[in-house]
């Protein structure tokens, strides 16, 4: 049963200055991470019923967005949506009232606002009646219905006090408050700490014994920050089955990619309004895909220093990056699978490219952890984990791009599962894959093959057969013996070339010509032709182009500003020479800053990154790719972000 909620209110309204004009996919995607109100969407979007803001004191925030403090009904029925809080920090009403109305300017259906910190002292004296009032003018002035949360220790906030004077304080904040909270969040395990605890609490909000016109509602809460708890079923059973209970909320450390699985079986089966969460890193995708399971609400910070959790995006990574008001249970899940993703800039731009084209799917972190002391162990973890995602009832996982280290792992995927399998050519011949089209229904029944694919080779082919389109048979150098080097080697070759892979080790490029050449079969204008040579030889051979396939010149790399193909010292390249670097952080590397003021054609990383992109979204969406956009959105995130930022 699809449950809604509607806020009731009187006229309202948030003043926001202009929206910029422009393309809605660039104009969300560049709203992501930004400081400040580039971009304010409006307040008065409905959640259900719809729900607006009655002016009562102007309040202009710090980013110079004009909002009206306001205040709303309490009158409450179920969402239509699931909703988005904003959890805030209380340690000075002010600010924290500004925060909200910022919180409400980005799009927030909720704050919740977390008093736990605002009592000074390791117990704190929640007798301190001027707090008392602060709090209670916070909840008359909220710009937002709101969650009130006194979060003890024992389950990660701040009160350590006494859980008698905690009540106390929530009784004066809610059935003694002349504006209470929509709801009033309580850890289960207090709550059935004692009979008279329980009562204190069941005095403060509705449930059918209720005799008083109290309208708060009681989320019962449960936190691990270690993991799933062993006796989860048993606490979800007695917070079901509590009368006094509206909404029942859990969230624990997510161990892997797998635990939210548990997550969305939780949020499917609930008798009640429900909040199921992972925390940390592997925890992002049950915070992204709520709406997709019928999930109450899901947590967003204001801020990324402003998280009250491990693993909470931002606002505004929530609802512009990832897109969060369009997904729904028919939404395909992609992503891009590694160790670590946290930095990539495949979200951003497969994000923005399905808004573009109208494609209904989001595009995830996928996390799968390695050990490269233990590569058997790493490659079970990622068979295990990405077979249980396709095979999940509901999840509709659709693709997903593979980095590294596991790019050699998707490439055996046909070894562990018993789905039919099409492998690529260029996979079976480089042994490692780049990209996964899964064709399973939302049911997890198979409606067709996994494709394996390697977009990297086929983006290098294009690009060396744009640049060397009027050489015939030409001679390209390759630099290093690692995975990329491998695709553009076989690459080079495809496109009729003759290819030198150079290395500074002889012994291991050697060894990786002998490979493709025994796996690569002949090439479009005859055999594949793959020979290996010192780096020290670079300049006894002539080449049309040099590819730099090592992290040399790569922003937060052992070596940043190294030259990795040395340009200047060259002495038989002819003017028309092309130097292609597939590092693209940054854009402009030594290599490349070094061939352009010599006057050579240069290709940079991030058209590598564009094309190899490009072909992935193609196979996943059958549609053309928004390449401009797709270059335009990571050349501006490169230009925005540190090094550190970037380097993923």
């Amino acid at each position: 049963m699809t449950r809604s909620i509607a806020f009731i209110t009187s006229d309202a309204r948030v003043q926001a200055g202009p929206k910029t004009s422009g393309d809605a996919a660039m104009a969300r995607a560049r709203a992501f991470g930004r400081s400040g109100m580039n971009r304010v969407s409006s307040v008065g979007s409905s959640i259900g019923g719809g729900w607006s803001l009655k002016s009562q004191s102007k309040a202009p925030d710090a980013t110079g967005v004009s909002v009206d403090r306001c205040r709303y009904p309490r009158t409450m029925t179920t969402p239509k949506r699931t909703m988005v809080c904003v959890p805030i920090t209380v340690e000075d009403i002010d600010h924290a009232l500004t925060d909200a109305t910022l919180a409400a300017a980005k799009g927030a259906d909720l704050v919740e606002w977390r008093i736990d910190s605002f009592f000074p002292g390791s117990e704190g004296d929640t007798e301190d009646a001027y707090r008392v009032k602060q709090l209670q003018r916070l909840l008359a002035e909220s710009p937002l219905p709101c969650v009130l949360t006194c979060r003890s220790a024992s389950e990660g906030g701040d009160y350590d006090g006494d859980d008698a004077d905690r009540v106390s304080l929530l009784e004066k904040l809610t059935a003694a408050c002349e504006t209470p909270p929509a709801y009033l969040d309580v850890e289960l395990a207090t709550y059935q700490r004692s009979a008279n605890l329980r009562q204190k609490i069941n005095l403060c909000v509705d449930h059918p014994a209720q005799t008083r016109d109290v309208p708060t509602r009681l989320i019962l809460s449960i936190h691990d920050f270690q993991g799933p708890p062993a006796d989860l079923s048993r606490r979800l059973l007695a917070a079901y089955q509590e009368p006094a209970c509206a909404v029942v909320k859990v969230a624990y450390r997510a161990r892997s990619l797998r635990d939210n699985l548990d997550l969305f079986d939780i949020m499917r089966e609930s008798p009640k309004p429900i909040i199921a969460l992972g925390m940390g890193e592997f925890g992002l995708m049950s915070r992204v895909l709520a709406p997709k399971f019928n999930g109450l609400l899901t947590f967003a910070a204001l801020r990324d220093e402003s998280a009250t959790a491990p693993g909470q995006p931002t606002i505004s990574e929530l609802l512009y990056r990832f897109r969060f008001r369009s997904i729904g249970p028919a939404t395909r899940v992609y992503g891009v699978i590694g160790w670590p993703v946290g930095h990539s800039l495949s979200p951003l731009i497969h994000n923005a490219g399905f808004e573009h084209v109208g494609h209904d799917g989001v595009y995830l972190p996928l996390p799968i952890a390695a050990d490269s002391k233990d590569p058997e162990a790493s490659e079970t973890s990622f068979r295990a984990t990405v077979g249980a995602l396709v095979a999940y009832d509901g999840l509709g996982l659709s693709g997903a791009s593979v980095t590294l280290p596991h790019k050699e792992h998707a490439a055996h995927w046909n070894d562990s599962n018993t789905r039919s399998t099409s492998i690529a050519d260029e996979v079976q011949a480089l042994g490692a894959a780049n990209t996964l089209v899964c064709g399973s229904d939302l049911d997890g029944s198979e409606s067709g093959a996994i494709g394996v694919y390697n977009t990297d080779s086929s983006a290098i082919e294009q690009l060396l057969g744009e640049a060397l389109r009027h050489v015939d048979a030409p001679h390209i150098g390759v630099i290093g013996n690692g995975g990329v080097a491998r695709a553009a080697a076989y690459a080079a070759a495809r496109a009729g070339g003759a290819v030198v892979i150079f290395g500074r080790s002889i012994e291991k490029a050697r060894g990786v010509a002998k490979e493709l050449n025994a796996r690569s079969g002949p090439a479009a204008t005859g055999r594949i032709e793959i020979t290996a040579a010192s780096l020290d030889e670079i300049d006894s051979v002539c080449c049309h182009a040099y590819i730099n396939c090592t992290p040399l010149g790569m922003a937060g790399g052992p070596s940043p500003k190294e030259l990795s193909i040395p340009v200047s010292k060259l002495t038989k390249v002819e003017p028309e020479t092309v130097f292609f670097d597939t590092v693209y952080n940054p854009v402009e590397t030594p290599m490349l800053r070094e061939a352009k003021r010599l006057g050579y054609h240069t290709i940079d990383g991030v058209e590598m990154f564009v094309k190899q992109a490009a072909s992935q979204f193609q196979l996943w969406t059958n549609r053309e790719a928004p390449v401009d956009l797709f270059d335009k959105l990571c050349r501006e995130a490169l230009a925005d972000a540190s090094p550190e930022e970037a380097a993923g």
